[in-house]
């Protein structure tokens, strides 16, 4: 096996890339934590927690945190991007400049990222902006059914690990393999990001469904044709079946439509409850990656002809102004087909 580098850095300060940084710590020497509010890191460093975010959990103390992204630059030029999707590009952007400014040599660095979307400006895959940014590097993504508190909480979670190479894949894996985490690999980064950013949206038409009273038989029903939802669009976009079958497809999927901790769920119950959209934003008062999505995956799944009738629904409401219950009639009215 081979031996881990010494150092690695973790760019954004919310609940995941905080939990991501802690479970770092148990592998790496040092841990970098970047954030952009100077104001909160300086909190987070002086009190060892994230009151904002995971206010129970206790930060490492080896976890250094700052707001001076020159400051996280190391030798070994490692980096985990858990940042919106809305901010992944220019996040990346930011890291070459800084890198460029000091010297280094953009194109040695390492970049993993636990963001789960699309661009939000063009609609590409977010490997698709770090290969622009930065061309021919090492890359991979990580996903999976998981909350930020339970993998802050050293609870049991399981992800996958997906690179272009299966061999690059294995040995990243070991930086997030722990006795409570089990990290699986793969080589279709396209079909791990697509399960982790399409699911959101099925996760909001489950929490509106809710929301309504529609009860368990209306969710299971949601989540079996979300399902057939995200393998159609994956398969169409060049994932592959098995991993949209995978954890980072079915497996957070099921998590994110059932689960109260998962925001998408939530915001989709309070939209389903008769709350405006920014009242329902401000009370969970965090990304809700489900409406940054679903503009976009209408789009495409509109320019690929790919029947989705849960997202065309959800679009409806969000983004046209669409009655849930209207929205939800809709599904129950489409013709009769097999299975």
């Amino acid at each position: 096996m081979q031996k881990l580098p010494d150092r690695i850095c973790v760019i954004g300060a919310g609940s995941w890339g905080t939990a991501l940084a802690c479970l770092l710590c148990e592998k790496f020497e040092r841990v970098d934590l970047w954030g952009r509010d100077p104001v909160s890191t300086r909190m987070m460093e002086e009190r060892r927690h994230n009151l904002a975010y995971l206010p129970q959990v206790r930060l490492p103390d080896h976890l250094r945190i700052t707001s001076t992204l020159s400051e996280v630059l190391n030798e070994s030029l490692l980096f985990v991007l858990a940042v919106p999707s809305h901010s992944f590009r220019q996040s990346l952007e930011d890291l070459r400049q800084t890198l460029e400014s000091s010297g280094r040599d953009p194109g040695k660095i390492t970049i993993i990222w636990g963001t789960k979307g699309f661009d939000t400006t063009s609609g590409r895959l977010l490997s698709e902006i770090c290969e622009t940014v930065f061309g021919d590097i090492r890359y991979g993504v990580i996903s999976g059914p998981s909350f930020a508190n339970e993998l802050a909480n050293r609870m049991p979670t399981a992800l996958t690990m997906a690179c272009p190479s299966l061999d690059d894949a294995r040995e990243l894996a070991q930086w997030f393999r722990v006795d409570y985490t089990r990290i699986y690999y793969s080589d279709d980064p396209v079909g791990v990001q697509l399960g982790g950013a399409i699911k959101n949206v099925v996760a909001i038409a489950a929490g509106i469904s809710d929301g309504l009273g529609f009860g368990a038989n209306a969710r299971a029903a949601l989540i079996a044709r979300g399902l057939t939802e995200v393998s159609r669009i994956g398969t169409a976009l060049g994932g592959r079946p098995d991993t949209l079958m995978g954890l980072s497809g079915l497996g957070d999927l099921i998590l994110t439509c059932t689960d109260d901790q998962s925001r998408n769920r939530r915001f989709g119950f309070g939209i389903g409850k008769g709350k405006t959209i920014r009242k329902v934003q401000q009370e969970i008062n965090q990304e809700i990656e489900g409406v940054n999505t679903i503009a976009m995956l209408y789009r495409i799944a509109s320019r690929k002809q790919v029947e989705m009738p849960i997202t065309e629904q959800v679009h409806q409401i969000l983004c046209e102004g669409a009655d849930p219950r209207h929205a939800v009639s809709a599904l129950l009215k489409r013709a009769p087909r097999s299975e």
